[in-house]
């Protein structure tokens, strides 16, 4: 049986009926009376047209509150002319300085390194003595490291280290937390409020992993060579010095450009790498990893390459940083045709600035060239 029940209600001045047949519910909305005297608007004179648009509420802004919108998280950038060199003056500054430091540091490393292994040779010769005599462990875990490691040649050791620098920065880009941190210091932008310190952070930062395993699957190729020419203390030194003079010369070129942004990875120092090997064995045959079949020489190599990043700087190509490519490049072909001569020939009168300071006197041991 169908039922009706009508409920009225008087509240602010308005009649609420509600009526239900059955699982039917309506509500109506009924004004006191039949008729409601229209209210006023107020009229707004011509003068004052202006100053009342000018404070009606952005319709946008409203928007981005109402949202809870975010900026997305990008590099905190600083807005400067095109064209701006005056800023480069830091980072040129800051090339040159790190430079500098990076090969006097790699002489002092040397020096120390030939001290330790006259006192290592006493010390190897007493401790194989003792390793005959102590009984043998079979499955011990820490001997079979270091016969791993020992198996390695000295520049795969040498670039061990930093193959792990570039996976612990890796796992870092990883970590939401940072992402910022890692932007402001971890790639190199020339609109960035950070210039100088990034030119050489971001050489061990990678944020693809196919972009890292390509890189460090040709540092670890490379290594023995590039080591066995230059030695571990003046390999790390070229290789931290290629990172900051590719950022420099990447800098400059998005600079000249106005293409300013982020860049980041060890392609440049890896390319001095290359470059440097190449041009000192320019016959020595190479392959690509996925296609052995097909041999080159490492001077032809080198050719391609330099024509390859000529061509993406002159037309635009924006997919790597061919700046950086080129720069690290024509740094790795300048320091084994001239710069060990200029550089680490010259390092004596370092190394016997710091033999006196260790010595405590200038008269306490012999200054010998290393």
């Amino acid at each position: 049986m169908a039922w009706r029940i009508c409920l009225r209600t008087w509240a602010n001045g308005d009649l609420f009926t509600s009526t239900m047949h059955g699982k039917r519910f309506t509500l109506c909305t009924q004004q006191r009376c039949g008729f409601r005297k229209a209210s006023r608007k107020p009229e707004i004179k011509k003068g004052e047209v202006e100053e009342v648009e000018s404070k009606l509420p952005d319709p946008m802004h409203e928007a981005v509150q109402r949202k809870g919108y975010s900026p997305p998280l990008d590099t905190p950038v600083v807005h400067i002319p095109h064209r701006s060199f005056g800023r480069l003056l830091k980072p040129l500054v800051f090339t040159v300085g790190f430079t500098g430091c990076s090969f006097g540091a790699a002489a002092i490393w040397q020096y120390e390194s030939l001290k330790s292994r006259v006192q290592s040779y006493f010390d190897n010769v007493r401790a194989d003595w003792l390793e005959k005599l102590r009984p043998q462990k079979q499955g011990d875990i820490r001997k079979q490291v270091n016969q791993w490691w020992n198996s390695l040649s000295e520049g795969q050791r040498t670039v061990s280290g930093i193959i792990a620098l570039n996976a612990l920065v890796f796992c870092c880009w990883r970590v939401p937390s940072l992402q910022r941190t890692m932007l402001m210091y971890f790639t190199a932008n020339p609109a960035s409020k950070v210039l100088c310190s990034p030119m050489i952070l971001s050489t061990f930062s990678h944020y693809s992993l196919f972009h890292m395993a390509a890189n460090m699957y040709v540092l670890w190729s490379f290594s023995s060579s590039i080591v066995s020419m230059l030695g571990p203390e003046q390999f790390v030194a070229v290789y931290l010095s290629a990172g900051v003079i590719s950022s420099f010369v990447s800098y400059v070129s998005k600079t000249a450009m106005g293409r300013l942004g982020p860049s980041l990875g060890a392609s440049g120092a890896i390319m001095t790498v290359l470059a440097a090997v190449c041009t000192k064995m320019p016959e020595a045959k190479l392959a690509i990893i996925f296609l052995p079949m097909f041999t080159f020489t490492a001077g032809n190599a080198l050719k391609a390459i330099i024509a390859m990043d000529t061509a993406g700087l002159v037309l635009g190509w924006r997919f790597f940083d061919h700046a950086a490519h080129l720069g690290g490049a024509l740094f790795g072909i300048w320091y084994v045709s001239y710069g060990h001569e200029l550089i680490w020939k010259n390092r004596e009168p370092l190394v016997k600035i710091w033999h006196d300071l260790r010595t405590k006197g200038p008269g306490g041991g012999g200054t010998g060239s290393f």
